[in-house]
């Protein structure tokens, strides 16, 4: 499975963000876009997402499974958690298993990955930003898909948290998927770097 984009485009609000772009990314390996606030790192993400279309170049991937779209390979965590806060943390969770499809995966064993097990009745209201973010990382279990497109992941996690998200991106790696992180601090994992608009 690879991942890659050739000379691509990006227009936000009638100004171009970045133009020319390059990158590659195959099962295995993570790519950590590094650039300035505002050089596009999240807008890239959208791109190989599907939530922008480029104005220029080409994303694809090859290798994955030829009846889905890249879009429908891929997860995107971005910076809101989109959680319910009236739903319990279990509830959360079924709603996006449920809403991304594919394989069912035990909640149970994806909140106890994320050490959140002990708050699976508790209204996502009621939590931390950290936990909020544990939550949201617990989707990527859930459902899983084998593109990781993930926007300064570890933003709110502690320092257990940030190594519980390594080795959960670890594992995904192992098992064949990729990871794309637009991060402006270490994953914990080594990573390729791809710079975006010169010095971070």
């Amino acid at each position: 499975m690879r991942l890659s984009g050739s000379g691509v485009r990006c227009v936000r609000g009638g100004r171009e963000v970045f133009s020319g772009l390059d990158f590659a990314a195959s099962a295995g390996e993570a790519l950590a876009v590094t650039g300035r606030n505002g050089s596009g790192k999240t807008s890239l993400l959208r791109l190989i997402a599907g939530l922008l279309t480029p104005e220029g170049g080409s994303i694809g991937l090859e290798g994955g499974e030829g009846e889905l779209t890249l879009p429908e390979q891929a997860h995107l965590l971005g910076h809101r958690d989109a959680l319910k806060p009236a739903l319990s943390v279990t509830e959360n969770l079924a709603f996006w298993r449920e809403f991304l499809g594919g394989e069912a995966f035990d909640l149970r064993e994806c909140l106890a990955a994320v050490g959140l097990d002990h708050a699976a009745g508790l209204p996502a209201a009621f939590l931390s930003a950290g936990q909020r973010r544990r939550l949201s990382i617990a989707r990527l279990l859930a459902a899983r898909r084998p593109v990781w497109l993930l926007d300064e992941p570890t933003n709110a996690l502690d320092t257990s948290g940030q190594a519980m998200f390594a080795a959960l991106m670890g594992d995904h790696l192992a098992r064949g998927g990729l990871i794309i992180a637009a991060t402006h601090a270490p994953l914990g994992i080594a990573a390729r770097e791809l710079r975006i608009g010169g010095a971070a």
